[in-house]
């Protein structure tokens, strides 16, 4: 299937009433395929078709991280990557998208909650936008509710 069907057949996906109920049906993509499609849809100017890409990524990327760690770890490096300068672009819906990730799978949550955090905190990483500071804060919501003892540093901003 070419990319252009699979990203018309992932937004007729995330457009869906039921949504939540027929979420395992995105596994009916190839996974890195649909991942692609679905970072497109993270910087939809539409709220919900946004917070079904970022429910969909955690799905997808979790179940990946199952029996392909680095194909998942790339990903997460891919969303880092989106927040940098260097990439050219903002980054919309990245922190969300991590959060959802790592809620998801613990094991990604291990390795890259601190730097999700790091983007909150003052020095280097900090995301000084507002509205991506809102992303993260998101992201860290998701994330503390399923791993609380991983953001417990942060806790007064998830209040």
């Amino acid at each position: 299937m070419q990319m252009k069907n699979i990203k018309r057949e992932v937004l007729i996906f995330l457009e869906q009433d039921d949504f939540e109920k027929n979420l395992k049906d995105i596994h009916r993509f190839p996974p890195m395929k649909v991942v692609n499609a679905l970072l497109s849809f993270l910087v939809n100017t539409n709220e919900i078709i946004k917070k079904h890409a970022v429910i969909s990524m955690g799905e997808v990327v979790s179940k990946l991280a199952e029996t392909d760690i680095e194909s998942a770890r790339i990903i997460m490096r891919r969303l880092m990557l989106s927040l940098t300068e260097e990439s050219g672009g903002i980054g919309w819906g990245s922190p969300e998208a991590m959060g959802e990730i790592m809620a998801r799978s613990e094991k990604l949550a291990v390795e890259y909650h601190k730097i999700l955090i790091s983007y909150s905190e003052g020095g280097g990483n900090f995301l000084d936008f507002e509205e991506l500071q809102k992303g993260v804060i998101s992201g860290l919501k998701r994330l503390a509710e399923v791993h609380p003892h991983l953001v417990k540093d942060v806790n007064q901003l998830l209040k």
